[in-house]
């Protein structure tokens, strides 16, 4: 049965995913332009509206099914997954094609770890918010605030994965030499099939291995904790 009590936790998570997906996307659009490539701005796209960066599969579809279906089986969201429209970039408008690559695709990654921990330094504010409003609104602020900085974690470093069309993947072939860079990008075309295997289905058709999940939990959890001390928690 449904739970209105998670509403407002779902609503802080959606709200910290959406800031996260929306400015991870933006960055790469910024970089891009900076070295030399206008094509996000040409289309549209280098935008902070989040309407701008929605696909209908990754950030409706797949999300929606997943959503309604753990409300209406768990009465709770236990996990979500999806993606955002990439944000277009041609490689050939690079000064450098292949090193521009690497620097727009880890651009991305970068404006999440920031905003981890910008998250990490407005919890020392939070507690503000029960002076001028409520408790309640003191307790979801700091809720929200910690989500954005598990949301931006996780996304960063799920997004390292060296794996394309994944960011690790596009930093990896900028830092190979050409001969290897190029049939490693052809990869792309099944890089989300193989993200969805090795994360997703492989851990269910073998039970108990889950070793990329293994790795972003324990990473995850040590790069919490350090995003935490480098804000001034103890």
């Amino acid at each position: 049965m449904f739970d209105p009590g998670w509403l407002p936790e779902l609503l802080a998570a959606v709200l910290a995913s959406v800031i996260a997906i929306t400015l991870h996307e933006a960055a790469h659009g910024y970089a891009a332009l900076g070295l030399g490539d206008p094509t996000a701005r040409e289309a549209g796209r280098l935008s902070l509206n989040p309407l701008r960066h929605v696909d209908k599969v990754g950030t409706i579809l797949v999300p929606g099914v997943l959503l309604l279906g753990q409300l209406l089986t768990l009465g709770r969201v236990e996990f979500m997954f999806g993606w955002a429209k990439p944000v277009p970039v041609d490689v050939t408008r690079l000064r450098h094609p292949l090193q521009g690559m690497m620097l727009v695709a880890a651009a991305g990654p970068a404006m999440n770890f920031f905003l981890a921990w910008l998250a990490a330094l407005l919890l020392h504010a939070s507690w503000l918010l029960g002076d001028f409003g409520s408790p309640d609104s003191a307790g979801w602020a700091y809720r929200f605030l910690a989500l954005s900085i598990l949301a931006n974690l996780v996304l960063g470093l799920f997004n390292l994965l060296p794996i394309p069309p994944l960011d690790g993947g596009r930093i990896l072939a900028g830092l190979l030499p050409l001969r290897l860079a190029l049939p490693f990008l052809s990869l792309e075309r099944y890089g989300i099939l193989i993200v969805l295997f090795v994360v997703f289905l492989l851990p269910r058709l073998v039970p108990g291995y889950d070793p990329v999940g293994w790795a972003l939990r324990l990473v995850v959890t040590g790069a919490f904790n350090l995003v935490l001390r480098l804000a001034g928690h103890g």
